[in-house]
């Protein structure tokens, strides 16, 4: 490549005086009493501004053009310069492409940074020799500086040039990349993943490969008949957006990746055995077993990745989950967690194997989202509909996520509360029809203690003979009677009110001339925008309503008499 002769496309910038003056320090030598030496004059500077480029390279005047288009055009540097200010610091960069129209080859970043240097022109008048007279040397013409204008702003390349690593043009990637760059829809659609042959290293003259050092591969060059045959490297890699984030050079210390460890392999095909090094800390998949309702069996021993982990878990932990799962075979998070202290839980959800090696998931139906012990099959035990899970979405629940710091504070501030109470946080999970410990109501049936509530999940006339995926072991009209009496209940609470028995039981009326329930009872919205297309009220009904309802807290709170 031809290697541009760079310097700024404008004047040279001169020293930062903004206005030149000169004053004569005093000699110690001479007498104190000799007068001050007159300032030098004042000038003005010119209000015209000039904008510099310091272009890493050498410019002549015939290759002012080239070093212009390796910058990106007067477009790009035009544009550079106008956003350069704080606001707009990222947009101010310009990029100096080496390789033009080359889409594997990195720029090299410039920044616009303020300055406030002067240009200066400078004028050498040539005196002429006459005959018979001589001048000294150096006094042969005398210069004139004039400041033309100031330069507040100045693009400068600080930073290292990037690798440059040219791929092959020929491998399927080259020719997608283009297609993509030329929106080629035909070459986007042939392109297709060819098989990995694990030639990484030829020894053919190819002159795209690079060669690779014969210490690296602990061996010396092959002779040839043409003479020694250089190794050259095969890897199909292609540039990444940026090789390394660091602008500056530093000292880098390369040594082996400690996860990467060499193994032996086999061909299948071939029966070689061949040598390449592979992550010894890649991925495993921790998690339980997961199956759907429709899948026949259930699993009765954990994973592969997850049974190699058992030598490694807490022996105390896992009895004690083998334990409590011997005891209740099916449990949610929150019901199995509020059995552990709160370094025990830290423990199991860290170590993420030991839930795995005693229980699996249900991905739907009746007993979603819920741990069950291996080998246990809900579907087939009628007294499995005890560990049915219901689980009801709190409409006014906050939408937008939290960052860290304020679900930790809520956090911290929900515990102090609980403590302040006397509500115990390792209940979350049980139901009894007068407190409420969150704004989600996640319970299994068997962990709802409400009288009402309990003498409806025990009865017996309301079981079905076969599971169903929807209802479980409970028939479609008892199930929709407990679903109604846990909704009104628990939204209830989260209004401060506890529901009594007889509205619960106006609410199993069925409707007349029907079987149906009544209309079950819907917890107010609150008014918030994403709540807008849900049939909120209009702005002024909003505050309307605001003002209504703080009347009616002011009457409840001070009563006429």
């Amino acid at each position: 490549m031809e290697q541009p002769e760079a310097g700024p496309s404008q004047p040279q910038p001169g020293p930062s005086n903004t206005s030149p003056t000169a004053t004569n320090a005093p000699n110690p030598g001479t007498s104190s009493s000799s007068p001050a030496p007159a300032p030098a004059p004042e000038r003005p500077l010119p209000q015209t501004h000039f904008y510099s480029v310091e272009y890493p390279g050498y410019v002549r005047p015939t290759s002012v053009p080239l070093a212009i288009e390796r910058l990106g055009g007067p477009n790009a540097i035009d544009g550079a310069f106008r956003r350069a200010s704080g606001r707009d610091k990222v947009e101010s960069l310009l990029e100096l492409r080496l390789r033009p129209g080359n889409p594997y080859a990195h720029p090299v970043p410039g920044e616009i940074v303020p300055t406030s240097n002067v240009v200066l022109k400078v004028v050498k008048r040539r005196k002429k020799r006459k005959e018979g007279q001589g001048l000294e040397d150096g006094a042969v013409g005398e210069y004139t500086i004039e400041a033309v204008g100031v330069v507040p702003k100045t693009a400068r390349f600080r930073s290292m040039a990037d690798f440059q690593y040219q791929p092959d043009m020929s491998d399927p990637v080259a020719h997608l990349r283009k297609a993509m760059d030329t929106m080629d829809v035909d070459g986007i659609l042939r392109y297709h993943i060819p098989p990995e042959k694990e030639d990484y290293t030829i020894t053919e003259a190819d002159p795209s490969a690079m060669d690779i050092d014969p210490q690296l591969l602990g061996e010396g060059e092959a002779a040839g008949p043409s003479g020694p045959t250089k190794t050259r490297s095969n890897l199909r890699l292609f540039t990444p957006p940026l090789f390394s984030r660091q602008g500056v050079p530093q000292n880098y210390n390369y040594k082996a990746n400690p996860a990467s460890v060499e193994t032996i392999v086999v061909d299948e095909e071939t029966g070689e055995e061949k040598k390449r090094l592979i992550n010894r800390m890649r991925w495993k998949g921790y998690g339980p077993i997961a199956i759907s309702y429709a899948d026949k069996g259930v699993p009765d021993k954990p994973s592969a990745p997850v049974e190699e982990q058992r030598s490694q878990a807490d022996k105390k932990i896992l009895k004690r989950l083998a334990e409590l799962f011997e005891e209740r075979p099916v449990w949610t998070r929150a019901a199995i967690f509020n059995q552990f202290t709160p370094m025990e839980v830290r423990d199991i959800i860290n170590s993420k194997y030991l839930l795995p090696l005693v229980s699996y998931v249900f991905e739907d139906g009746p007993w979603r989202d819920t741990y069950v012990r291996l080998g246990y099959d809900p579907r087939q035990d009628p007294e499995a509909r005890f560990y049915q899970r219901l689980y009801f979405r709190n409409i006014n629940h906050p939408i937008s996520r939290p960052s860290v710091v304020s679900r930790r504070q809520e956090q911290r501030n929900e515990s102090a509360q609980a403590r302040f109470s006397g509500v115990d946080d390792r209940r979350s999970h049980i139901f009894d029809g007068t407190t409420v410990t969150s704004e989600t109501a996640a319970f299994q049936l068997c962990d709802i203690t409400d009288p009402m509530l309990k003498e409806m999940i025990e009865d017996e006339d309301a079981v079905r003979e076969t599971c169903n995926e929807r209802d479980g072991w409970y028939t479609t009209h008892a199930l929709e009677r407990i679903k109604t009496v846990l909704r009104h209940k628990f939204f209830s609470l989260l209004l401060g009110h506890v529901a009594t028995r007889e509205e619960c039981e106006r609410l199993l009326v069925p409707e007349e001339g029907t079987d149906k329930l009544p209309q079950r009872h819907r917890h107010r919205l609150k008014f918030g925008k994403h709540n807008m297309a849900k049939g909120a009220l209009p702005p002024e009904d909003a505050a309307a309503h605001r003002l209504m309802t703080t009347l009616e807290q002011q009457r409840k709170t001070f009563p006429t008499r």
